[in-house]
């Protein structure tokens, strides 16, 4: 994955603010340094996770190969898989016992940032959402139509990722709701920290809606928590049925599948029964809804799925403030018995 590849460390760009010389780093942190290209290190090894240290080399090991006709297929069809290994990636150089490391270091520090970023919208009653898919399965446009019907009944707040451009945020502005655009460069799907600073730049509304429009990837964006109550997952009809089966680390993540552009299904040969049975095969608790966001069918029924999330967190919120104002009047009134007994 991108954690130890090294796409995650591309420059990120958030809209209004941000300064040309902050550096983004694969677990998420940003920060400003002067660069020095000295080679005092000959030897010397960068790493995903920003460390870098020198060692000898030794090329046996983990990363010795059998070339014995038992080991390898040569012939025509000898399929390779490089996701059968601990690390279920591969990266040249890299043995598979690093690239774990370096994959639990990561996601650790972005679950630090995740967990406070959820925390964040508990305390304030928002309904956070983070809708993923590959590129051109209409997200935004679903996304338009979902605010268009909300907007009145809900304050609305949206994160934009993309590698460039502002163009969808713009898209997002044009419905009368705030939105930011995050461009990650050549990172590939939004993080933690990032989803943080937006919330610091866009203040949502308590009782709100917080919509997060992740970067159109199907891989990474699965491993990275945002601190958002439920991913969302959009499978539209002009992919193939197949495609839970072929990308299962998202659509086991998510807690919801919209299958879109269902009313192209009259001109396609796609089954939508299959592709809802091939994303049950994945996650059998996957909640289905079968959508067009141009047509506008099926929406009635993912808003209402929205509606309902919005009051769970409104009388989560009710109880935790109850809740503490319980706990200071039960400490008033320590606090006045301690008194009355001096």
């Amino acid at each position: 994955m991108c954690t130890v590849c090294g796409c995650g460390a591309g420059e990120v760009k958030i809209e209004e603010g941000g300064h040309e010389h902050t550096h983004v780093h694969a677990d998420g942190t940003l920060h400003s340094h002067s660069h020095d290209h000295g080679s005092e290190h000959a030897h010397s090894h960068p790493h995903a996770d920003g460390s870098e240290h020198s060692h000898p080399h030794d090329h046996a090991g983990e990363h010795a190969h059998d070339h014995g006709a038992s080991h390898h297929e040569h012939g025509v069809g000898g399929d390779l898989d490089y996701g059968t290994g601990p690390a279920r990636a591969h990266a040249p150089g890299i043995s598979q016992s690093r690239m774990v490391q370096i994959e639990q270091d990561i996601l650790a520090k972005n679950n630090t940032y995740a967990v406070a970023n959820r925390r964040w919208f508990d305390e304030r009653g928002i309904f956070a959402l983070n809708l993923v898919s590959s590129p051109g399965s209409g997200k935004t446009t679903l996304l338009v139509r979902t605010i268009e019907l909300l907007k009145d009944k809900v304050a609305i707040a949206v994160v934009e990722g993309d590698q460039q451009t502002s163009n969808d945020a713009e898209r997002i502005r044009a419905t009368g709701v705030a939105a930011l655009q995050i461009n990650t460069g050549k990172g590939c799907h939004l993080d933690g920290h990032m989803v943080g600073q937006a919330l610091q730049r866009l203040k949502p509304e308590d009782d709100s809606l917080f919509l997060i429009e992740n970067v159109g990837n199907l891989v990474c964006p699965a491993a990275f928590d945002l601190g958002e109550h439920h991913k969302v997952a959009i499978l539209s009809v002009t992919e193939g049925e197949d495609k839970p089966l072929k990308y299962p680390d998202m659509f086991r993540a998510a807690d919801v599948m919209l299958l879109n552009k269902c009313d192209l299904l009259p001109y396609l040969e796609f089954d939508a029964d299959l592709a809802e049975a091939n994303a049950r095969r994945v996650n059998p608790h996957l909640t289905i809804f079968r959508v067009s966001a141009t047509k506008g069918d099926g929406l009635s029924a993912w808003v209402s799925y929205i509606e309902a999330g919005l009051e769970a967190q409104r009388g989560q919120r009710s109880e935790t403030v109850a809740a503490l104002k319980q706990r200071v009047a039960e400490l008033e009134r320590q606090m006045e018995q301690m008194q009355a007994t001096k």
